[in-house]
């Protein structure tokens, strides 16, 4: 099996969304732009999200056992994904991508 390098690549915090729909949380997002996680095994890594983890898993897991080429050439390399999560408040962009 292969590592998996996972980077948050953006963070947008939509506030005006916020302020009309969301009840105040205690804990919004933590990452910042640059972190990165690195699945072993295809495993979720530790401290990573597990909601962004359910947006990633099957594309990391797919990666680590060698697959890839998403949607035929959808990325330019064809070892890696680009993937959100869900948090339509505070979405955040991962690029995931073998090493």
């Amino acid at each position: 099996m292969k590592s998996v390098k996972i980077t948050v690549v953006r963070k947008i915090e939509h506030n005006d969304l916020i302020e009309k729909y969301e009840n105040p949380i205690e804990h919004a997002c933590t990452v910042v732009e640059g972190q990165t996680f690195i699945s072993e095994n295809g495993q979720k890594p530790n401290n990573l999200c597990d909601e962004a983890w359910k947006s990633m898993r099957e594309f990391v897991e797919i990666l680590a056992n060698g697959g890839g080429n998403f949607f035929d050439g959808w990325m330019k390399n064809p070892n890696s994904a680009m993937i959100s999560c869900n948090d339509g408040f505070r979405p955040v962009t991962f690029l995931i991508e073998t090493i």
